[in-house]
């Protein structure tokens, strides 16, 4: 493995989302030090342990330059420090956002029996995990439609505003650029078979891999998506909008899940559907299901998103030292 001599010697918990992975590093103190170039070697599937992303489970008055969130939000007691598997830093995860829940739960730290919630720190801001049996929900804040430098078309009156072009699939293709916060470019296909056939690792006929016009000047995750229709929940009779999709991450590489991105391929169906539109999706995407809320006004002032799905440890290891 590349050098990780900041880690070597701790545990790292390893678990996952819908099969979006990640390393957990329980650091309530934030006495372990710990660089990206550690985090990249550490994630990586080859000669590393292997996770799309990495997380430090630290107290929020340790965590440097948090003390004004702290003050603002004193009952967020724990941070979810995470980056990407590049070591990149990230704003927030859904999925990881879950895991976090379950591993402080599992350690000890807090209490959560069935139908407790618990306020976490990210840098996406405040947020509260809510656990309902082997499911947890996740409030995800709001949805904000992003802003894009020179746009190809009007996200308000048009439905999108950049263009994708993705090795496997024929031309350019019309995408919404959302922020939850994490920014997101959402691309809805006509078929199944065109989201099997797109190639986030491949390259286009012109021999460049996936592009955006305009480039995304923060970088983004993208997201394929095919509407599947409409069903009917036979528990409380609401209409349920059916879609599968997949995730290319920005800093990881294609996925088996993304919360956020789940969430922001929920309200860029709801926003293309328009008046109508169903208030709750089942997203199914190669790790699994998971349920999204978004409600009559997804991208209205206060609305919040509601994320659902399971969290699952896996495994522990402990980093050998040198």
């Amino acid at each position: 493995m590349t050098t990780t001599a900041g880690l070597a010697g701790h545990e790292l918990i390893k678990g996952h989302g819908t099969g979006n992975d990640f390393l957990m590093l329980v650091d309530p103190d934030r006495s372990v030090s710990v660089s990206a170039a550690e985090i990249a070697a550490v994630c990586d599937r080859r000669t590393g342990i292997g996770a799309d992303g990495f997380v430090r489970v630290v107290r929020t008055e340790a965590l440097p330059g948090a003390r004004a969130f702290h003050t603002a939000v004193p009952e967020a007691e724990w941070f979810m420090d995470y980056y990407n598997a590049d070591g990149s830093m990230a704003e927030m995860c859904g999925n990881a956002s879950r895991l976090f829940a379950a591993v402080l739960e599992a350690e000890g730290l807090v209490e959560l029996p069935d139908g407790t919630s618990i306020t976490i720190g990210t840098r996406g801001g405040a947020r509260t995990v809510t656990r309902l049996g082997d499911l947890w929900t996740v409030d995800m804040g709001p949805a904000r439609l992003a802003t894009v430098k020179n746009p190809q078309a009007d996200a308000v009156t048009e439905g999108w505003d950049t263009q994708v072009t993705v090795p496997g699939l024929d031309g350019a293709r019309a995408a919404l650029s959302l922020a939850m916060p994490n920014p997101h470019t959402v691309v809805a296909l006509g078929e199944e078979a065109e989201l099997a056939a797109a190639d986030f690792a491949g390259l286009t006929d012109s021999g460049e891999p996936v592009s955006y016009d305009p480039w995304p000047t923060a970088g983004t995750n993208l997201e394929l998506v095919v509407p599947l229709g409409e069903q009917t929940d036979p528990l409380t009779g609401a209409i349920v909008g059916l879609a599968r999709m997949r995730v290319l991450e920005r800093g990881v590489g294609e996925t088996r899940s993304c919360g956020t991105g789940c969430c922001a391929v929920a309200v860029a169906l709801h926003e293309w559907t328009g008046r109508g539109a169903p208030q709750d999706y089942r997203l199914l995407v190669p790790g699994g299901e998971v349920g999204v809320h978004v409600g009559s006004d997804p991208l209205a002032e206060g609305a919040t998103i509601l994320l659902t799905g399971p969290a699952e440890i896996t495994g522990r290891i402990t980093l050998a030292r040198s």
